[in-house]
């Protein structure tokens, strides 16, 4: 009688995975862009002078803080309404892409926004 011998196969171990965790609500990305200061395009720069719009560094700030409100509730283009002056704005880039006079604005059709910050003081 020949003696049987029985292999127990092992499983195969398991291929590492990495643990998830839990995503963070914005990237670092998104942290960073928020950070960074306002920019104003070359184009808004020259819209600013042409027109003689005068905005000072406090508003400038709470343009900015609002633009950073706007991008965290999903907004990425948006048309800012203050008095002495609308602008457009991407938020996602942080930067005032143009400026017009509020009296000249007035009769303008603004597209491709998605809201809008009214800045009343």
């Amino acid at each position: 009688m020949e003696p049987r011998i029985h292999h127990m196969h092992q499983p195969l171990p398991l291929p590492k995975t990495k643990k998830v965790q839990d995503q963070p609500t914005q990237s670092f990305r998104d942290v960073f862009q928020e950070t960074k200061s306002l920019q104003v395009s070359k184009h808004a720069q020259q819209r600013l002078q042409e027109r003689n719009i005068s905005i000072d560094d406090s508003k400038w700030q709470m343009i900015s803080h609002k633009m950073t409100e706007a991008k965290s509730k999903g907004i990425t283009d948006s048309l800012v309404v203050m008095n002495e002056a609308a602008l457009v704005v991407s938020t996602k880039n942080h930067t005032v892409v143009t400026a017009m006079a509020r009296e000249e604005s007035s009769s303008h059709i603004f597209t491709n926004i998605n809201g809008t910050i009214i800045i009343d003081e």
